[in-house]
Parts: structure tokens; sequence; C-alpha cells
């Protein structure tokens, strides 16, 4: 059987890849500058082997036995000269595949028009492709548009700004034509072209039923979603301070979002069709990719994200950060105790063993949900020590558990809105990393009003009760007592 390596599989399209060759039974191997992280995210067949695209010498391990190699690696949300860096670990990835004798290359691009100026993203996308080129192998160049999926950048940036600004004032760029196309049918491509038959290099322009621009898209968002949206052209709005209002009022930071803007200034729409006589994947429309996207809008928390491929630039640690319409506060701390003992630590939560921190604070927020018919805290837990989905935890009722990799809690208290606490635990060395995530779905502006007036409670809350878990896992750690209380 062939063996497939994907770089790239910690980002947003190489996670959901993952899963499409693990179901067909493909043998995967992922590159990961941590491989601790994603090993708790892939079938135990699946490898997962320690490389970095920037050290060239990591390198050859990753490629021994490899029929095809996905590139699906990108440096927008890098500092710095982004452009060089992206040439660069192209070309480490291009020589240690032609080293290994790597049969073919599978690469995502952009889509854009070569006959117009590419902004610096678009001709970085576009000469990645030459240098993968270069090596001689035959590479499946794939050049697509705005992905629309649940998590992906472009659909949580048209979905926050539709979401939460009923008038919009809207620069240019936003009525310039793209295609924009499903993340399923991306997948589709990526996955049909490894039975493409060996040959020279192709590449493909993919896009969905129809040409739309962002201002399109945001209609039809707010048609799908029962929104009405009020527009008013702005011309004099540039990329630049385009890109600081998005940073206010969506998930994108700046930097990313000057990056975005400015590669879609230009149209970026289909123009050689060679995709649809090559494979028989017919796209769907906009409408049904929103659609679609929205009914997998639960499993989102789950799935990939494009924050995913920033973790490996920056580590996020502020919180309150918006997503979309939903607000995640993301927090980690490292831990001087194995796993196993800080999952342990982490699953007795609630009932007698209390929230690590502020107690008090908790009680008073369930005797004020009890006030208003809710269900307070005096529900406790089944057991101290063990839990099962199902479970109830005070005011919160176990909606994961995975030991000693995840716990995930949906809020049961009264608010005008739906909230989840979620905690991953990953192996850092000697010891642990928990990654606390607490996530809330705000139901209108009375929503973000609750979320707003309890955030500096939050603050002292969600930050005490991480750091109170660290400690006493590193306890019971010292005390050699493997991880009983």
């Amino acid at each position: 059987m062939r063996r497939i390596l994907i770089a790239g599989a910690t980002g947003y399209v190489g996670g959901r890849l993952i899963r499409l060759l693990e179901e067909k039974g493909e043998r995967v191997r992922c590159l990961a500058r941590r491989p601790e992280v994603l090993r708790g995210r892939v079938r135990p067949e699946t490898e997962v082997v320690c490389a970095d695209l920037d050290d060239p010498d990591s390198l050859p391990p990753a490629f021994e036995g490899i029929h095809t190699a996905y590139y699906l690696v990108h440096s927008l949300g890098s500092r710095g000269d982004f452009e060089s860096e992206e040439e660069r670990t192209a070309q480490h990835f291009a020589a240690a595949a032609r080293n290994a004798g790597v049969r073919r290359i599978i690469y995502l691009g952009g889509l854009c028009d070569e006959n117009a100026p590419p902004s610096s993203h678009m001709r970085s996308r576009l000469r990645v492709g030459e240098v993968l080129r270069s090596s001689g192998i035959g590479t499946i160049e794939f050049r697509a548009s705005i992905i629309i999926g649940s998590g992906s950048l472009s659909f949580e940036l048209i979905r926050a700004l539709v979401q939460r600004l009923p008038i919009m004032v809207t620069p240019r760029w936003v009525y310039v034509k793209a295609q924009p196309i499903a993340i399923q049918d991306v997948l589709a491509y990526l996955t049909a072209a490894l039975d493409l038959e060996a040959g020279a290099h192709r590449t493909y322009e993919i896009g969905g039923a129809e040409q739309m621009s962002y201002i399109d898209l945001m209609r039809e968002y707010g048609r799908v979603a029962g929104l009405r949206r009020l527009f008013i052209p702005v011309p004099v709005l540039t990329p630049w301070l385009s890109s600081l209002w998005l940073g206010l009022v969506t998930p994108v930071f700046a930097s990313i979002g000057r990056k975005l803007i400015e590669s879609i200034t230009t149209p970026s729409v289909v123009l050689r069709t060679d995709a649809l006589n090559d494979f028989t994947i017919r796209p769907m429309g906009v409408h049904d990719a929103i659609v679609l996207a929205l009914q997998n809008e639960e499993q989102q928390f789950s799935e990939t994200r494009w924050t995913d491929a920033l973790s490996t630039v920056k580590k996020r640690t502020r919180a309150g950060v918006s997503f979309g319409n939903r607000i995640v506060d993301f927090r980690r701390i490292q831990v001087n105790a194995s796993p196993e003992v800080t999952f342990a630590t982490v699953q007795r939560i609630g009932g007698q063993t209390g929230w690590y921190y502020g107690d008090w604070l908790w009680q008073l927020r369930g005797l004020l949900d009890w006030a208003v018919g809710g269900v307070g805290m005096h529900r406790g837990r089944r057991h101290p020590e063990q839990l099962r989905v199902g479970d109830v935890v005070d005011c919160w009722r176990v909606e994961a558990f995975d030991p000693p990799r995840r716990l995930t809690l949906a809020a049961e208290m009264r608010m005008p809105g739906r909230a989840w606490l979620q905690f991953d635990v990953e192996p850092d060395g000697q010891g642990a990393c928990i990654l606390q995530t607490a996530q809330y779905d705000p139901i209108g502006l009375m929503g973000l009003a609750y979320w707003y007036t309890l955030y500096p409670i939050h603050q002292f809350v969600f930050a005490g009760m991480l750091k109170g878990i660290a400690r006493k896992a590193q306890e019971v750690s010292r005390e050699g007592t493997g991880g009983r209380l």
C-alpha cells in the first residue's frame, strides 16, 4: 500500500483531510513540529513524525517510503517576511521529497488572475507552486478561491460581520468577484487527486457553482440565517483601514486581515475548466455550502479551525478572543506532573472538590441562577472521582469525556446564550500542558451584554481555576500517590 505524507496536518484543511484518508484506509504519516499535540487527534495507526520545514535536517525520516506528499502549509499568520519564509519552507519540502523518491506532490494554493498584479499573499502562493514543480516530481496544484465551511477563515469573517453588524459600511473590495467553494468539495478534489494517472505537472482551478463577491456572500448568509442587513458603500476605506476595522469586529487579527483583503482586491474566478473534465466532482453552490456549514456548527468546537494553524506560529494566551459570533476564552499552563495525574485532577472538578478557585463566586452564581428558576449549584456530582458522558457536575453536564485527554462540560444555568467549558491535557516534555477553553454563544445584544458584564470576573475565575488545577496536580505528583487525592 502507498504511504501518504501530510505537511500542514494541524491546519484547517489538513486536519480534515487526515480523517478522510484514514476512513479510506490509506496509510497516513503526518509531519508536525509538536507531535504530542497531533497524536491525540489521529487514529493509532496514523504515524506522526517530529519534523520542522524550517530545519531541512529533520525532514528525511518523515519522507522515507512516501509515495504521495501533500503540501498544505502557509505562513499567513507569521510575522516578518512571510513570502521568504513560504518560499524557503517549500524549497526544503521539495528537496526532501526529491531525495526520498516521492512519486507525487499535491498542493493547495490560491486562485487569482495571473495577468493581474497579484497581492503578496497570492504572489507567495504562486511561487510555492513553482518551487514544488521545480523538484521534478509530478505536482498537482489546486487553486481555490474563498473556502466556505464551519471554522474556515473566510466563512468566520463573513459570519462575524453579518451577525454583529446590522448596518455595515462596505469598501470597494467587497464587490470584487470570487468563486467560493465548499470545504467538502475542496477535500473531494484533494482525495480524488490520489487516483489520477501519473504524468506531468497539472494545475487545476477549482470553484463552486457560481461567482459571488463578498457582499453577495454576506447577503446570502443573512438570508440563510434570517438576518436583514443594510450595506452602505464607502469607497475610501483602504485595505489597511479595513483590516483595522475587521480586527475590531471579527476574529481576524489585523495583520492577517490586511493580507487577506489585499488578496481579494482582484478577481479570483475559475477561467480554466480542466477540473470539471478530469474529475467527476460537481461542486455545490454557495447557498448549499452555507447551509451545510451552519448544520455542522455544533461540531465546530471539536473540528479543525483556521486558528489551529496559528498555534504553530505563536501561543494564544489572551482571553476573550472572538470567534465569529462565538466568544472563546483560551488559556494554557504547563504542569510539572504526568498527563495522567493532571487529567485525574481535572476530572475531579466540582462537587465536594470544588472549582479550585473562587468557590464562593461559583456558589453566588448558582444562587442567582436558582433565584431565576435555574438549576443552581446544589446538584453536585454522581461520584467524587469518576465521570461519564451525561453526568451532572453542579450546574454543568458532561458532554465529552476522553481520558486522559479531554473533558467538555456544557452549562445548564440560565443565560442568554449557550456555554461550554473544556479542558485538554497534552504531554509536554516531562510534564503536561492544560488547555482551558471557555466558549460562549451569545443570543442577541443581551447575550453580548451578559458576557462583557461578567468579563472582569471571568478573568479572575478562569485564570485562578487553571492555576489551581495545576497547583493541585503538582502537589499530588510530588506526594507520589499515583493521582489519588
